[in-house]
């Protein structure tokens, strides 16, 4: 009994050792195929392409690398020469002080970017019953939109959001576009959540 009660015990430490090591990206993901006879997505190769207003945003280029990573996890290939789809990459990401509720305050509103955060604007007041200082929340977004270069058509959208706490940008947008892919290229109608573990 006594050597039943220590193996429980050190299973149970194993476990709770385990689970502090991860944490769960939960995201909010809505993708459409709208893939014409003919076209084939899976193992394609494409490009990437970019709005004029990306052109000279270093972050763009940060988020295509994200991207092609989870790209390649789904069997597309990056060749600019011999492209069959272009790809466009959207990323954006705010963050806000948080009510007991997980819900933002208002005025506390702030943009970030992949690779660092940029302070948030003031403008809250401070009332009973509220955490001093309350917590800052992080809301990310990225976006894919596959088009095929013979016909001009979309034949793949899909986005993904996450709120959490977590400031570590650069791993949580990294993660949303896997979770974007999630189903690729045969996503379920509507919109999902999708859960990916990752280290703390």
């Amino acid at each position: 009994m006594k050597r039943l009660a220590t193996l429980l015990t050190l299973a149970l430490a194993a476990l709770l050792t385990g689970c502090a090591g991860m944490r769960v990206v939960d995201s909010q993901v809505l993708a459409v195929a709208n893939v014409p006879p003919g076209v084939q997505l899976q193992g394609a190769k494409y490009r990437f392409e970019r709005l004029p207003s990306q052109v000279s945003n270093p972050e763009a280029g940060l988020a295509e690398q994200q991207a092609e990573q989870a790209l390649a996890a789904v069997g597309l290939v990056r060749d600019d020469a011999a492209a069959q789809l272009s790809v466009l990459v959207g990323f954006q990401g705010t963050q806000y002080l948080a009510d007991p509720w997980g819900y933002p305050y208002p005025g506390t509103y702030g943009s970030i970017s992949i690779g660092r955060g940029v302070p948030w604007g003031s403008g809250v007041g401070f009332g009973m019953g509220m955490r001093f200082p309350p917590p800052t929340h992080y809301r990310r977004e990225v976006s894919l939109i596959l088009r095929d270069l013979k016909s001009g058509q979309v034949v793949y959208e899909t986005r993904a959001s996450h709120d959490g706490p977590w400031s570590d940008h650069k791993t949580i947008f990294a993660t949303l576009f896997k979770a974007a892919l999630a189903n690729f290229p045969n996503p379920p109608a509507g919109p999902q959540r999708v859960n990916i573990e990752i280290p703390r």
